[in-house]
């Protein structure tokens, strides 16, 4: 490349700015911007920068933000972006990535790894497209993902297989009903701004395959705990609360020398561990905040409370829908995610219909 390529560093601390605008200059055109809503202007601007180096925590609008802001805009959608993270953050890579980063870095910044991401991103921007006949490119993704779906099948089994011998006090209703609403919910969705990038055909429907392993860490749970009648004591919801860190053990453990990964099986982990989080960070087990609650996990939480709600279990009798409706509307902005709450209540008739088409036999 004769012409340098052109970065742009999205950071609100001074001292970050010079460190990574002092490394990177000699061989790079570097652009800075001090919040994100200046990064955003800059970022908008033709030429395009070929890379954007965000931070993820700033005031007002944090990095998270700023990549929903720049996928969600046609100019920026494909710049990639490497995000600074710090040590102790609880958001991993892979979150990271399904939330628009394109690669990770973290803070306190090594120059020699800044060097290198900055190299393979630059680089993968810039290489030429594939001229491989568009034939064979389309046999070879047919081919990959009826090789996809025959791991997950394997997959699914055996992580099933751990659990022949244990029971669910919950009907298999309950697994078709969840699956119904996942679907349905992910569907009203998908035009929506903030999930536009993520769902897509294929992610709904693994989702709708994933998530009847939400509640698979049940089995390691006692009886004495899974079919108590009568409210838990405080010792015992400690118990009855590990369910989510056992049922994303046991996927992973499926998931186990699978190479490459499944995404079938990150995404019924992901819901497993986190699908009893809520929005305002009081859920569990891992308390986390808003959007970094995976986008998984916030659908199957709408779907399993409200399946609970309206269907009795062995602690509470059914609630009626008009009940349940109230309940989930109250959620809103504290148990869930305020958009998807939106459309959950938008469309509520259509949920009420997927729960009376596989309700329980009485």
């Amino acid at each position: 490349m004769t012409d340098l390529s052109t970065i742009l560093i999205i950071d609100d601390s001074f001292e970050n700015l010079h460190l990574m605008s002092s490394l990177l200059r000699t061989q790079y055109r570097i652009l800075t911007a001090t919040s994100g809503e200046i990064g955003l202007l800059v970022a908008s601007k033709q030429p395009s920068p070929d890379l954007i180096l965000l931070d993820e925590k700033m005031p007002d609008m944090d990095g998270y933000a700023v990549m929903l802001k720049l996928r969600e805009n046609a100019a920026t959608r494909n710049i990639p972006i490497l995000l600074l993270t710090e040590v102790n953050s609880k958001i991993d890579g892979e979150h990271a990535v399904r939330m628009g980063a394109t690669d990770c870095i973290s803070n306190p910044i090594k120059p020699t790894e800044l060097a290198e991401k900055v190299r393979v991103l630059i680089e993968t921007k810039h290489a030429p497209a594939l001229t491989e006949n568009q034939n064979v490119l389309l046999e070879a993704e047919l081919a990959r993902r009826l090789a996809d779906s025959h791991l997950a099948q394997q997959a699914t089994i055996r992580a099933l297989a751990h659990l022949a011998e244990l029971s669910d006090p919950e009907t298999s209703n309950h697994i078709l009903r969840t699956s119904g609403y996942v679907r349905h919910l992910a569907n009203c969705l998908r035009q929506h701004p903030r999930f536009v990038a993520y769902l897509n055909d294929q992610t709904i429907d693994i989702l709708a395959q994933a998530s009847p392993l939400h509640d698979i860490g049940k089995i390691g749970i006692s009886d004495d705990i899974l079919l108590k009648p009568g409210k838990l004591t405080p010792e015992e919801w400690v118990v009855m609360k590990n369910h989510a860190v056992l049922g994303s053990q046991a996927i992973a453990k499926a998931a186990h020398g699978i190479h490459p990964p499944l995404r079938l099986l990150t995404l019924a982990e992901e819901i497993a561990h986190w699908h009893h989080e809520k929005w305002d960070g009081s859920g569990y087990p891992d308390g986390l905040v808003g959007d970094a609650i995976p986008i998984s996990a916030r659908l199957m939480a709408l779907a399993d409370v409200f399946d609970a709600l309206i269907n009795a279990r062995v602690y509470k009798p059914a609630m009626s829908n008009a009940e349940a409706r109230e309940i989930i509307i109250a959620g809103r902005g504290k148990h869930f995610d305020p958009d998807m709450t939106d459309a959950f209540i938008k469309h509520f008739d259509d949920f009420v219909a997927i729960a009376k088409k596989y309700q329980d036999a009485t």
